[in-house]
Order: C-alpha cells, then structure tokens, then sequence
C-alpha cells in the first residue's frame, strides 16, 4: 500500500471512529432536588450559599432563565416530569394522603408511561435513586415503572441519617431494607449508589433519576457541610444552605466520576427543583412567593442542562421551558422518534437549544392544583392566577412586571376572559383529582397568619 492509500485509509477510519463516536447514544442523569429556591444557587445570584460544582456545570451548557415545572409541590410536580404528561391528565394533584395506608390507586399509575420506559425501549439501562413520593403502594414502586435498580425511600420525606419510621421512610434497595450500619448521610448515600451505578460495567447506555429529598425538612447536615455554611448568620439559613452546599458536592463528585471515566462528554445532565423554595429558609427572590403558591417563586425553578459534546457552552435560554419537555427532549436524544409519544404535553428542546430555532417551545402552560382550587395560566407575557391565598382572580403583564408586584385584572376584562376560556378548555382534558390532600386547608390557614401579622403590626390604633 502506498503512502497516498495509507493517508486514505487512515482518514477513512478516523471519519468511521468519528460517525461512530457521533451516534453513541448519550448517557443522561437527572438531578432533582426537593424545595430549593430560584436563589439558592450561585448561578442565580445566590452569594452566601457555595455551590461552585453547580456554577460550574451550569456554565459548560444551557441555562434557562424561564424554566418551569407543571406543579407548585412535590408529588405532582414529580408525576409530571417523569411523564412528560401534566399530570391532572390523570388526576394526580395532590400529595398522597397519610392517615392510611395507601393502596395501588393512589399514586401515578402504571398505565401512564415514564421516561425510564421510554429509553427501555431505545436499549438504555435505568436507575431510580432518592425520594419516589409517585406511589406509597408496592405495586407501584419504582421497579415497576421501568426502572431497573431503586435506592431511596417511598415517601415524600425522611431523616437524614436513614433511621427506618415505618414503611415509606425506610432506605430500601430494590424491595429490601438496607442496614441502618450501611448508611451515613443520605445525601451521601444516594451519590455512592448513583456512583456505582454509572461505572457498572455494562455496555448499554444509562438514565439515571437522582432525586436528593435535600433541601427539603428536616434540616440536618453534617459537620462538613456545616462548615461551608458558618458565615450565615442565621441559624436556619446556614443549616439550610449547608444541605444545599452538601447537594453541590455531591454532584461534583457525579461530574468527576464522569470524567475520570471517559463519560462526561456524552452525557446530558439536567439539574432543576421540585418546585419553587420552601417558605422557610430558602430564597425565591426576586420572585413573589414560594412552594405550594402559583406565583413565579412556586413554580419558576434553578433549571440547567449539559451535554458537552453537543450543547455549546455558557448559553442563556430565555423562553418558556417545562420540567414537561425532558421526556421528549430524552427520547430524541436517544435516537428515538418522539412523533410516536402522542401523550406528551412537553417538546423536546433540542430544536431550540441545538439547532438554534427562533420560535418558543411553548406559548401557553398551565398549571392546576387540587382540581381547580388554584389555577394559572401564562400565555405570552400575560399569567392568570386563581389564588385561593388572596381570594381573588389576578392578572399579571409578566415582561413589564415579572415580580408580579401589580395586579392589572380590573383593567383588563377581556384577557381575563380569554384566558378563563382557554383554562377551561385545557382542564376539559383532565381528570378529576383521583384523591385530595390537606393544600387547601393550609392554604387558608397561612394567608390567615400572613394577614393577622401584619395587621398587628399596625399596632393598636391601626395607623
């Protein structure tokens, strides 16, 4: 062979290496976390809780400045983003209920498709790792929805130190229980498991759903991740920001698994919350609100996602985006053909963030709680809120006034209308709440409290 064939030849096989390395389907994590704020993160401006793996992570691919979840709360916000589905579509509004034991119809049904079965379907191996709160009942346990491997607890919450309280707050890896001995600090536990399950030999591609219950209740951090936290002079912030602090370790050991491994290139890593921060110790500004509530701080979320050998770095996205379009977005990713999951309400996103499409992934999102008892519509700048913690329908011009400081409905008749109409034609669609949880009556009981405090404040005289 001559010089001139070698030099063909070689090229040849560096291109065939290349379109392969090109098709490889990418490994994707998604790390959720559990209450935390629009603010409570660096790359939201937070400035006295140190997150630099996050920072970090946030600034190698996109960041949306405009992202959402379908829910102001945990359960059903959770039932949405692994569904891809809004998920009053199935009645599941509420949190499980906890006075009894729930059975198999309490919970997201098995009738629904998740993303794990989606990527099942296009070769991929899966694992669930973290706080599941989609279904208390065994039947409906992670394994039977297409997930592979479990590690975590049923319930919506749990200690820290994985201290076993009964059914749905006992650490359990895949049915059975783990050894109090075995665990140290949950946040911990979960990323040994998430580590040893990406460096699994195994030649199939992974999806991994590692939902942290941190920052959530009970505040408990260890006294590592209280030292990064000194600072805050406020005692429930600094334990607070340490849980968060102890989530960005952890997820920069997930990064640099990845790399010493040969992974991180083609992987996606998506990093969002639950829902809008806690109303205790989190930070939602600049938005009004916080968990539980329809305003931007309930359900407005720090929202990001990598892929380094496809995503161009230090992106800013600011148009409307779903926790509702990561099944789609997985699914195209992985090769598959998203036009064949006509259940979806999200889309995916690759459209828009890779090949630079200038139009908006969504016009209109909607959101419900315990069937209608508060509702949102946002539909170009204008957002609708059916508050029940204010009694009153508002209307919001978000581009002039995105903190939502100035209700503008008595002026407008005619967009709340139309967009009263356009809320009733989507809930057409949905089913009624399957079970109820006790969100209105905590609702009315903390506007109670917000108000009698600040009428004390004007103090007797009522100046």
């Amino acid at each position: 062979m001559n010089t001139k064939s070698i030099f063909t030849f070689a090229i040849g096989l560096m291109t065939t290496v290349t379109s392969l390395a090109q098709d490889q389907k990418p490994n994707i994590i998604v790390v959720l976390t559990d209450d935390q704020g629009w603010a409570d993160v660096g790359f939201n401006g937070a400035t006295d809780i140190p997150t630099p793996n996050l920072d970090k992570l946030a600034s190698e691919g996109v960041i949306f400045d405009n992202g959402y979840v379908s829910h102001p709360y945990c359960s059903p916000s959770r039932a949405g983003l692994l569904t891809g589905r809004y998920q009053a579509r199935f009645g599941h509004d509420c949190n499980m209920p906890y006075q009894s034991e729930n059975d198999a119809t309490v919970g997201t049904p098995l009738s629904e498709k998740m993303i794990p079965e989606a990527l099942k379907e296009q070769g991929y191996r899966t694992s669930a790792i973290g706080k599941w709160h989609l279904g208390d009942h065994p039947n409906l346990h992670p394994i039977h929805q297409g997930f592979d491997h479990w590690f975590g607890f049923a319930g919506g919450g749990m200690n820290y130190w994985g201290v076993p309280d009964g059914p749905l707050k006992t650490i359990v890896r895949n049915g059975k229980p783990v050894p109090q001995n075995e665990l140290r600090y949950l946040t911990d536990d979960f990323t040994d498991e998430a580590i040893d399950f990406i460096t699994k030999k195994d030649d199939k591609p992974f999806f991994m759903y590692l939902a942290y219950n941190a920052p959530h209740a009970p505040d408990q951090a260890t006294k590592q991740y209280l030292e990064h936290t000194k600072h805050i002079e406020y005692g429930g912030r600094s334990v607070y920001g340490a849980m968060v602090n102890a989530v960005d370790a952890n997820v920069g050991r997930i990064d640099s698994t990845l790399v010493a491994n040969g992974m991180k290139e083609n992987t996606i890593l998506v990093f969002l919350s639950d829902n809008g921060g806690r109303a205790e110790h989190a930070d939602n500004r600049p938005y009004r609100g916080h968990k539980g509530m329809l305003f931007e701080g309930g359900i407005k979320v720090p929202f990001f996602i990598t892929w380094p050998e496809k995503l161009k770095a230090g992106q800013h996205y600011e148009k409307l985006v779903s926790s509702l379009d990561l099944f789609p977005t997985f699914v195209q990713a992985a090769g598959g053909n998203v036009k064949n999951e006509t259940q979806l309400d999200g889309t995916t996103l690759l459209p828009y963030i890779l090949d630079g499409k200038t139009e908006t992934p969504h016009e209109q999102l909607f959101w419900r709680s315990v069937g209608g008892f508060e509702y949102a519509v946002r539909d170009g700048d204008y957002k609708l809120y059916k508050s029940a913690y204010k009694n009153k329908t508002l209307l919001f011009n978000l581009k002039n006034d995105p903190w939502e400081r100035t209700d503008i409905a008595a002026n407008h008749p005619k967009i709340i209308a139309k967009l009263e109409k356009v809320y009733t034609a989507w809930d057409a669609k949905n089913l009624a709440p399957g079970w109820i949880d006790p969100h209105a009556e905590n609702v009315i009981k903390e506007e109670k409290a917000f108000e009698s405090m600040r009428k004390k404040a004007e103090g007797p005289t009522g100046k």
